[in-house]
């Protein structure tokens, strides 16, 4: 128990797994494609719902989808890296493992819209619906990741902390 009372959760990262992290170069890919499918998502998720509001500009909304779903995948797989250049496994690794699940889902989600789409399987608002669905998906499974990072800032050693230990 914490001071609070609270349970204590294990750090996110072990000392190890931490300057893993750190050293590896799929940190900074992360922090780059992350927002950067954020961006992207945005960007689709206006083009999506002016296509089911108003009926048009259907090549834009369906493009932009394809681009999210690219941006996934880049992230997906360089993702699996990080989590194997960190914590020895490229998915499922216990301090990820639901956020993964969750992926799997909006992986899943928007390869169905490219195979709808490649396929001809739904029409217009078929498609963007799917891809709302596959959004809402990826908009939960990005707050669980900013979630996560926010307890590993909290849980890190204050530089102060550092700072007196390495005085020592």
């Amino acid at each position: 128990m914490g001071p609070t009372g609270q349970p204590t959760r294990p750090p996110l990262y072990t000392t190890a797994e931490r300057a893993r992290r750190d050293a590896t170069r799929w940190t900074l890919v992360q922090g780059i494609l992350a927002p950067l499918q954020f961006l992207v998502f945005l960007v689709s998720l206006f083009l999506v719902m002016r296509t089911l509001a108003t009926g048009q500009g259907e090549a834009a909304a369906n493009l932009s989808v394809v681009a999210k779903t690219l941006v996934l995948y880049a992230i997906m797989v360089t993702g699996s890296i990080w989590e194997k250049a960190v914590f020895g496994r490229y998915l499922f690794a216990p301090a990820f493992y639901w956020e993964d699940v969750v992926s799997m889902a909006v992986l899943a989600l928007h390869t169905a819209y490219l195979a709808a789409l490649g396929f001809g399987l739904l029409d217009t608002a078929g498609l963007m619906w799917l891809a709302l669905a596959a959004y809402l998906t990826y908009a939960a499974n990005a707050t669980q990741f900013v979630l996560k990072l926010r307890a590993a800032r909290l849980q890190a050693p204050s530089r102060l902390a550092l700072q007196a230990g390495a005085a020592r």
